[in-house]
């Protein structure tokens, strides 16, 4: 597929046979071509995992030092008497079976990070096959399932990001927008791999990071040494 004369543009200035420092990536991609709207910084991970075996699941969080730049809708599945602290603590959305019926039944889907308390996990267990591929079911392993949904809600607001590997060992999420600095952007960064390398299963032998990549919404990749 022909690409645009923006990327064409953005890919000149990038060596697809160079590994960057962290440093050099984040330059090179902000003198990149901008479109007119926030570009999101992403970072791919290729890990040497294997995917096939439960022992090697990567799965975990962090709040990145400068968030996200993008607004997050939180849901919240919890009891009557934790709608309020939910709320208060800045959810969008909280119910329970009634939000569950929405979301099956009208295949309402308008939130981007998913709570839950222990109790209401029976309910949200119902909807797996609709969250889980979408990457919004809560789990313990994430802190998205507690019965202190006011910190879980104001984590998630402060720039909490869940990541989890993919079947092909490869881990791909948004560390930041093109408008934060570039000292903010490479803190992200930082913060989001340290978290990674804390996830590493004990089961993994050997080197655990394989690629590491770094682009905007609509620029080539950049492989970073890390």
């Amino acid at each position: 597929m022909k690409q645009g004369k923006r990327f064409e543009a953005a890919t000149k200035l990038v060596d697809p046979n160079k590994v960057y420092s962290l440093e050099e990536a984040l330059a090179v991609l902000l003198e990149t071509p901008q479109p007119k709207f926030d570009q999101t910084l992403e970072i791919a991970c290729k890990l040497n995992v294997d995917a096939s075996k439960s022992d090697q699941i990567v799965r975990g969080a962090v709040v990145l030092p400068h968030g996200t730049g993008k607004k997050i809708r939180i849901l919240v599945f919890c009891e009557p008497e934790k709608e309020k602290d939910a709320k208060d603590a800045g959810a969008d959305f909280v119910g329970g079976q009634d939000i569950a019926d929405k979301i099956t039944k009208e295949n309402w889907l308008d939130f981007d990070y998913c709570i839950a308390t222990p109790k209401s996990m029976p309910v949200v267990s119902r909807l797996g096959r609709v969250l889980g591929p979408r990457g919004l079911m809560p789990s313990t392993k994430t802190g998205t399932v507690t019965d202190n949904v006011a910190f879980a809600v104001n984590e998630a607001k402060k720039g909490k990001i869940d990541f989890r590997m993919d079947k092909a060992g490869c881990i791909h999420v948004g560390v930041g927008k093109v408008s934060f600095s570039a000292k903010a952007l490479k803190e992200n960064v930082i913060a989001f791999l340290d978290a990674l390398k804390a996830a590493r299963p004990s089961s993994v032998k050997g080197d655990f990071m394989g690629n590491v990549y770094l682009s905007l919404t609509m620029s080539p990749s950049v492989k970073v040494q890390v």
